[in-house]
């Protein structure tokens, strides 16, 4: 559940004029009345009306225009949606990244309400769910075809109180139930560990508020650790997993490793471009050989910096294709609280790739057969009215290769990599890359 655009506090109206047009009788061919494009709000209104006025029992004005809008939003893509005023607050305190609830990202594939992170320490991740997981219930009731933001709603709630749920795990034939005891939840963007021959492991968990800020000090402070040694010398960026966030953070992660050149463009429907966001020079990091993991759940934010690092050759990309999410959310807030989140655009890389329907192939390929990923993951192409793919080229210039046999991982990198067969062809990458430098 990641909002690519945040705007706050900003009311936007639509007002219909009605135009009288007088014409008179003339010999000429008749000429039909433009139709107004405002004609379908007169049969809303008389459907309203007479289900306020008819309905068997007294209605709320209220609920019944909450169901209009959600209906018209949930007619569009799988990313536009109406939000009630509690919708509209967890979804901001999810941008903050501090929440209460059980601590994982979710979001609805193929029907089911599935699993894309456990956060580390949470209640979710202590009573053993994993990404791919599908939840059959939660507390009793069935979670198949559920609203996203109900089910979000359901898990949420005060620190110690629990919530009762039955998940699907792929590969395993009966269902797992599972008690979760709810907690604050505070998710930590970046996290960095150290690795051989002065090699850092950088996680990017989410793109909420302070991230770009937060991978600014985390890289900091491992250079200042290692400087005495040389400084560092590469770097494993992590973005597996990551179901994306706010825009204006991955254009700030991926400056941070770029010194000019195009980020991230986004172009409307009718495919002018809209915005164009650059790398600039100041603040640049040095030019440290780059690996970055990505797999099937990288997703919107995360693949605009794997697709601005690919593009720009700033980094190597290994794991599978990203779950390509490549379209731009807009959040327009209403007088009563509630929020409308709107798809208004596309995301486009460098080299004028769609993300959209498509993703971020990586330069090579790498599976991860020991981990709990679904058999035959659903992607944005799969998801019911998503937005089609645009034409283009493809991200990137170099062929795909593919990493099949074990690495065999050094030291301490051993304890940190060793059950990550991913991640560790892509540290045999970056050695790699270190050595010719």
């Amino acid at each position: 559940m990641s909002p690519d655009k945040f705007r706050k506090k900003r009311i936007r109206g639509i007002f219909a004029c009605t135009i009288l047009i007088a014409s008179a009788v003339v010999a000429a061919p008749t000429v039909l009345a433009r139709r107004s494009p405002f004609e379908p709000l007169t049969i809303f209104a008389r459907a309203f009306t007479h289900v306020e006025t008819g309905y068997v029992e007294p209605v709320d004005q209220q609920r019944l225009v909450y169901g209009a809008i959600r209906g018209m939003l949930d007619a569009l893509d799988p990313h536009s949606a109406f939000l009630d005023p509690e919708e509209y607050r967890m979804l901001e305190a999810d941008a903050e990244g501090r929440f209460a609830g059980v601590g994982v990202e979710v979001a609805m594939r193929d029907g089911w309400l599935t699993v894309l992170a456990v956060f580390d320490e949470g209640p979710a991740a202590a009573a053993g769910l994993r990404p791919g997981d599908r939840f059959l219930s939660i507390d009793g009731e069935d979670a198949r075809d559920i609203r996203l933001y109900d089910a979000v709603r359901r898990m949420r709630g005060p620190p110690g109180t629990q919530v009762e749920v039955e998940i699907r795990r792929p590969g395993e034939e009966a269902a797992l139930e599972r008690t979760l005891t709810r907690a604050f939840i505070e998710v930590t963007p970046v996290e960095v560990r150290f690795l051989e021959q002065n090699a850092i492991y950088v996680r990017i968990e989410t793109f909420s508020e302070n991230t770009a800020s937060l991978l600014r000090d985390s890289l900091d402070a491992a250079a200042e650790k290692l400087a005495e040694s040389g400084g560092i010398r590469g770097v494993l960026l992590d973005l597996r997993d990551n179901a994306g966030g706010l825009l204006q953070q991955a254009v700030q992660v991926s400056d941070e490793f770029l010194s000019s050149g195009v980020i991230v463009t986004t172009r409307d429907r009718g495919g002018q471009e809209v915005s164009e966001f650059r790398a600039r020079r100041g603040g640049t990091r040095p030019d440290w050989p780059l690996v970055a993991l990505i797999n099937e759940h990288t997703a919107s934010a995360a693949e605009i910096v794997a697709g601005a690092l690919k593009d720009h050759d700033r980094a190597i990309l290994v794991g599978v294709r990203s779950f390509g999410k490549g379209s731009v959310q807009d959040i327009l807030e209403l007088p009563d609280g509630s929020a409308v989140k709107l798809t208004i655009a596309r995301y486009f890389t460098p080299s004028g790739s769609s993300i959209q329907a498509t993703g971020i192939q990586p330069d090579y390929e790498a599976s991860q057969p020991k981990g709990p990923e679904l058999s035959h993951p659903v992607r944005e192409e799969e998801l019911d009215g998503h937005l089609p793919a645009s034409a283009g080229p493809v991200s990137g210039k170099r062929s795909r290769a593919t990493l099949e046999a074990p690495i065999a991982v050094p030291g301490q990198s051993s304890r940190i990599l060793g059950d990550d067969p991913q991640a560790q062809r892509a540290f045999q990458l970056l050695r790699r890359e270190m050595g010719r430098r």
